[in-house]
């Protein structure tokens, strides 16, 4: 058996139409210029790395975000992947949450609340495991909620903890699967490849450092 090295990419900054409140993300709206400069930054940081896929959701600006990532690179294919979408990880009971958890989980209808759990579980057999056949290394590119997930599996930390993750655009989370032990996360939210001015979460109260 091999070991995988899992790097797990926010999409690039969003072109909102103008009045969008922030933190709503269209899903038919590509990346803002700012986004793309984040994207093409985040290939460069990876030349060097010998990737054997990239991966990417159905959204728009997910898509862009790879091909642009996918271009600064030496080959790896580029693939869509239904399960690495933005959707809600886990139908998680809101008792005893911060309000805001609770607003957040309480906007999710039915349908959303047994698809996306259904996905992500997709998404974890696909990709947080230990390869069969020698090592790989794949890049997914996806959104906040499921990075949110892959960490908190990672860590094995109660179901919940999901909740009050927030990538930045272009951060970048690498976790490490191997035979004879747990999921080693090497790094969380990385943005050393991205000068000051483009960090950024999208939401009201971010911290750029």
């Amino acid at each position: 058996m091999g070991t995988r090295l899992l790097y797990l990419a926010r999409h690039g900054e969003q072109d909102r139409p103008p009045g969008t409140p922030a933190g709503v993300d269209p899903p038919e709206t590509g990346l803002s210029d700012r986004g793309r400069r984040q994207a093409t930054l985040l290939g460069e940081r990876l030349r060097g790395v010998p990737l054997d896929a990239v991966h990417h959701g159905p959204l728009r600006r997910a898509v862009e975000t790879a091909e642009l990532v996918a271009a600064s690179l030496p080959g790896p294919g580029v693939y869509a992947a239904e399960e690495v979408g933005d959707h809600l990880p886990h139908d998680t009971d809101p008792a005893g949450l911060p309000p805001a958890y609770a607003r957040l989980l309480a906007g999710f209808s039915p349908a959303e609340r047994a698809d996306g759990p259904r996905l992500t579980a997709a998404a974890l057999r696909r990709f947080a495991t230990v390869p069969v056949d020698g090592d790989r290394r794949d890049l997914v590119v996806t959104h906040t909620f499921l990075i949110a997930w892959f960490v908190r599996h990672a860590l094995d930390a109660p179901e919940r903890r999901w909740l009050g993750f927030n990538a930045h655009h272009c951060g970048l989370t690498v976790i490490r699967y191997g035979p004879g032990g747990p999921p080693a996360l090497i790094a969380v939210n990385d943005t050393a490849h991205l000068p000051p001015e483009l960090r950024g979460t999208g939401l009201p109260a971010d911290h750029r450092f």
